[in-house]
């Protein structure tokens, strides 16, 4: 079953000035498809040519033979949830039963805003910051690499990438900016509403 790469959910210009055109070609464009392909070409032929994508993640997490399978994996499926976590004109305050449960679990937007920022920030060298449902709370949780929370029965709401690619043609090595301008102005609240309601299904 091999994993076709979703169409952006925007033109490549629409997370401008925040995230360049530029950016996005190469980080949709060369990055993410490159991560697809390389599954596809390992998955092929193989017992997990007939499973879904989430299926052989859970599968090659914890096999050290497999550590390839689940990088690629797992960063083409993180990549396609990091781009439904951004749209045009997002960013600000959420609305609705996430917005509740924000204020219930962090004790205010402020709050949740600071420490979703500080966990994209500390990130030691590559990886993602996350807003996760776990055990039916909120929470902020960072990745190394292509780790997700996927694996570990949490359920992934929002994304922040921070890999240099994400960032390094726009900002440079000013990762505190590029990670304001995503939580500022960019964050699909939609998306996340959506994901926080079906967690509880």
């Amino acid at each position: 079953m091999a994993y076709t790469q979703p169409d952006l959910p925007y033109p490549e210009n629409a997370l401008e000035p925040h995230i360049s055109a530029k950016t996005i070609g190469f980080h949709y464009g060369k990055h993410h498809a490159t991560y697809i392909k390389k599954y596809n070409d390992m998955v092929a032929g193989t017992p997990h040519d007939d499973q879904s994508i989430e299926d052989v993640m859970q599968a090659a997490a914890n096999d050290p033979e497999k550590t390839g399978l689940f990088n690629n994996g797992a960063q083409a499926w993180n990549h396609s949830f990091y781009w439904n976590s951004l749209t045009p004109n997002g960013g600000g305050l959420p609305s609705g039963q996430i917005a509740e449960k924000i204020d219930a679990d962090f004790g205010s937007y402020d709050a949740f805003k600071n420490e979703l920022a500080n966990a994209a920030a500390t990130q030691f060298g590559s990886g993602w910051a996350w807003l996760v449902l776990d055990n039916g709370k909120l929470k902020v949780v960072k990745t190394p690499n292509a780790q997700t929370p996927l694996t570990d029965g949490k359920h992934p709401i929002l994304t922040i990438d921070v890999w240099e690619h994400a960032y390094y043609l726009d900002y440079q090595n000013r990762r505190p900016d590029y990670i304001a301008a995503v939580i500022g102005e960019l964050i699909n609240w939609d998306f996340a509403s959506q994901n926080f309601l079906n967690a509880q299904v």
